[in-house]
């Protein structure tokens, strides 16, 4: 394989490991632009990818899959709406607890559905998504050197929730940026008192950025378990929801970077696979376990040593009481 190919497949791989990153990025991105800390990602995530491998597995269809699990992640993100935004308790606690209820009912219902240790049966056939080749993939393939190569192999190929996690963040950095209602998301993060003030409801807004958190987590769940992945492992998140916050961070809460950070740690996941079994110069064979930790290494180096200051929207995690 020449040095081009490999490439390709390198970055081929960057994609697909860093939809569900993405996803959960963007998704805690609107949460917290609106003043609602959510580090129950991980959760809404992992009760999506069980939905989602559920649906599809009864139904045969994919598409009813990522319904499933856009409404189980909305369910729990509402959970956290009304804990965070009605009662005005701890965000951080109920992240916590999404994140803890999530993993021990995916496995309990899991087990006790289909008795294979938590995980569900294989999906096959419309159960899953399957890869789409774009209009000219291989054409440019055969005839653009180089272009068209990466266009076939990078660009073309992946799951219709890969190329939807992609539309997500331009729709997200188009609607915060340029639209009153993304206005209104930013300014409810930063002085919910005059957002209030201005006769617009905080406890609204403030909800409608947790939905969209939830129907976003709900579409890396998905793509977890029914494109990536031919069904459900339990905890198979992995530390995801996680990543995606300290993209979030690095990115000092902006979508196109924080897509760049979330890309990073594909990549870093990517080059790790890749190493695997490969004896380096000097090395020697590196020990599996050191490969796979790579990425997670990476995320505490950079947000220890290379973030800088990261300012977070001034009334993130704070529940706002209306003045009488």
């Amino acid at each position: 394989m020449d040095l081009l190919q490999t490439i390709a497949v390198v970055l081929d791989s960057m994609i697909r490991l860093s939809v569900p990153l993405i996803c959960a990025a963007m998704a805690g991105l609107w949460s917290e632009r609106a003043g609602v800390v959510d580090i129950g990602l991980e959760g809404k995530m992992l009760v999506a990818a069980f939905a989602s491998a559920v649906a599809a597995f009864v139904t045969g269809s994919a598409w009813i899959g990522l319904g499933a699990g856009i409404l189980a992640a909305l369910a729990l993100a509402l959970v956290h709406g009304f804990a965070a935004i009605t009662w005005r308790g701890n965000q951080i606690v109920s992240g916590v607890a999404i994140n803890m209820l999530a993993a021990g009912l995916t496995v309990i219902l899991g087990n006790a559905w289909y008795g294979q240790g938590g995980r569900t049966p294989s999906l096959e056939g419309a159960a899953r998504f399957g890869e789409l080749t774009l209009p000219f993939a291989g054409w440019a393939r055969a005839n653009v050197p180089g272009l068209g190569l990466f266009y076939d192999e990078v660009v073309s190929g992946h799951a219709t929730p890969a190329y939807l996690a992609f539309l997500c963040v331009l729709v997200t950095a188009l609607v915060l940026k340029r639209t009153r209602f993304g206005l209104r998301i930013r300014a409810v993060g930063e002085n919910p008192a005059a957002v209030d003030t201005a006769g617009i409801s905080v406890a609204g807004l403030r909800y409608g950025a947790v939905a969209i958190c939830g129907v976003l987590c709900g579409i890396g769940g998905t793509y977890l378990a029914v494109a990536q992945s031919a069904g459900f492992l339990p905890h198979m998140t992995a530390g995801r929801g996680f990543i995606a916050l300290a993209a979030v961070i690095f990115a000092n809460w902006r979508p196109w970077p924080a897509l760049g950070a979330c890309l990073l740690f594909g990549l870093l996941d990517a080059v790790a696979i890749r190493l695997q079994g490969v004896t380096l110069p000097g090395i020697g064979l590196v020990p599996v376990e050191a490969i796979q930790a790579l990425p997670y290494l990476m995320t505490i180096v950079l947000l220890a040593g290379f973030i800088g200051k990261a300012t977070p929207p001034r009334a993130s995690g704070l529940p706002y009481v209306k003045e009488r």
